[in-house]
């Protein structure tokens, strides 16, 4: 942690915590639901000043440095930014992110840095992601950020998948002087960012200008290119490759197995819906590019952030009664609190303990219906969590003629069954030898994100990238 400047000491830490909180400023429900545009109204300079000044700068460590996967030196940047001194300010995020803008808005702050800031045991704690979001959009609106760049090195690196964890590697590769070539099946960068994060929540231009940055600093981006299909990792390094990065993400929708009436028309799954609702028609996939047919009443599958984003989208789109079906109570729900309150706040409704069972064709031959089971929670499971037991004879039906099912996610195992010494494990997942450095059974692959953990949040998978990049670094000045 940086030094806080002496004349700090006789302010009163009981002063600072009194001061008061004001919340953040959200465009109105009524006014939000009808269009794709951001939701929380960013802060002015005056605004992110005052916010920053009620951190009590806790001594090392700091709480919310410790809570947060990048280990950002919080305190140092609300110290700065209290002084205006917001460039500054965005260079201490730069130093431990590959992408604070992204993260500044999508991390769940509540359970992160804000929900271990000190100042919730009396009072309210500090917006950190905003203020992080605000300080590096200043210093790109104001001067621009370029990727400090190293001397060539002669190698060459390729990296699989254009989402957190291939730019977290990118990010570093690049500032060690390491050519690299970002492959993606996708037509345009971003993975997650872009094709799974709606625009409510992540814009475009926030996006378009970190990739950018990118650019500038020399990645070359292959689109349209399914490693495993289109070409293996064996051919990569053929190709004169000499270390191979795989950030594929964990992207297969989970199914909902011996459920009858899941390939009705009207019946979706969360990737497809939400790629097409949410996405240019010149940046869709070819086989997405067919528009979605949404109808009036639409019910969710599921209850983590994914299924709130579809909720969200649904209602953008129009629909007028949007109902979120979930098998437990709302204190087992995965998903962050702050997307249901948004959610609820656009009109969206949630049905506890609840189990579709089968979905119900109407006379035109698509979705009707949805009937589903009462449930109830029995036991806790080996990780804590209670597990739903259906009711007997407590079925029901829901009228929809639109269902969205966002159960979860798998990887991808064509990866693993097209490249020869690669271990998996969990249905896939790529097995690593060493977390610390992300490297594969496979010399010279390496990994990181959610196809080596399981599903999780951008900001660690950016940060498996950050670790492999290094370990990669360190591979190549081996060799």
């Amino acid at each position: 942690m940086q030094a806080v400047p002496s004349e700090f000491l006789a302010i009163d830490r009981k002063e600072r915590a009194n001061r008061p909180f004001y919340d953040l400023d959200l465009r109105p429900a009524d006014e939000r639901k009808c269009d794709f545009g951001g939701v929380v109204i960013e802060f002015d300079p005056e605004r992110a000043m005052v916010e920053a000044a009620r951190c009590i700068h806790c001594p090392d460590p700091a709480p919310c440095m410790v809570a947060c996967p990048t280990a950002n030196d919080i305190p140092s940047a609300m110290w700065l930014i209290e002084q205006g001194k917001f460039v500054e300010a965005a260079g201490i995020y730069h130093k431990t992110s590959s992408l604070p803008e992204i993260c500044g808005r999508v991390c769940p702050h509540e359970a992160l840095c804000q929900g271990s800031c000190v100042l919730n045991k009396h009072h309210t704690p500090v917006l950190c992601g905003e203020l992080e979001a605000f300080t590096v959009d200043y210093e790109r609106r104001t001067q621009g950020h370029l990727i400090s760049l190293a001397v060539p090195s002669g190698k060459k690196v390729a990296v699989i998948g254009a989402g957190p964890a291939g730019l977290g590697c990118a990010d570093i590769l690049l500032q060690k002087g390491h050519a690299v070539t970002v492959f993606d099946s996708k037509p345009a960068p971003g993975g997650l960012l872009v094709y799974g994060i709606p625009n409510f929540k992540l814009s475009k231009e926030v996006w378009e200008e970190k990739w950018e940055e990118f650019e500038r600093a020399g990645v070359k981006f292959v689109p349209n290119t399914y490693i495993g299909k289109d070409k293996t990792i064996d051919q990569l390094f053929a190709e004169g490759f000499d270390a191979v990065f795989i950030g594929v993400g964990s992207e297969i929708d989970a199914k909902m197995e011996d459920t009858p009436g899941t390939d009705l028309p009207g019946v979706y799954e969360a990737t497809d819906f939400l790629i097409r609702g949410n996405i240019p028609m010149e940046q869709l996939p070819e086989n997405m590019k067919k528009p979605l047919e949404l109808g009036k009443r639409v019910v969710v599958v599921g209850g983590g952030d994914t299924a709130s984003d579809c909720l969200r989208t649904a209602l953008r789109l129009g629909s007028e009664e949007v109902t979120c079906l979930y098998r437990r109570t709302e204190k087992e729900m995965p998903g962050g609190k702050k997307d249901r309150k948004m959610a609820r706040d656009e009109g969206a409704k949630y049905r506890f303990l609840t189990q579709p069972v089968k979905f119900i064709a109407g006379a035109d031959g698509k979705l009707a219906a949805v009937e589903c089971i009462e449930m109830k929670l029995g036991e806790p499971d080996a990780k804590g969590r209670r597990k739903p037991v259906p009711v007997e004879g407590s079925n029901f039906s829901v009228a929809a003629d639109t269902a969205i099912l966002a159960l979860g996610y798998w990887p991808d195992p064509i990866i693993s069954k097209t490249t020869p010494e690669l271990e998996t494990y969990n249905w896939g997942l790529i097995s690593v030898k060493d977390k610390a450095t992300g490297a594969t059974s496979r010399e010279g692959v390496f990994t990181g994100g959610d196809c080596a953990t399981g599903p999780d949040l951008v900001v660690t998978a950016m940060v498996g990238g950050r670790k492999a990049g290094r370990a990669i670094d360190q591979y190549l000045k081996s060799k």
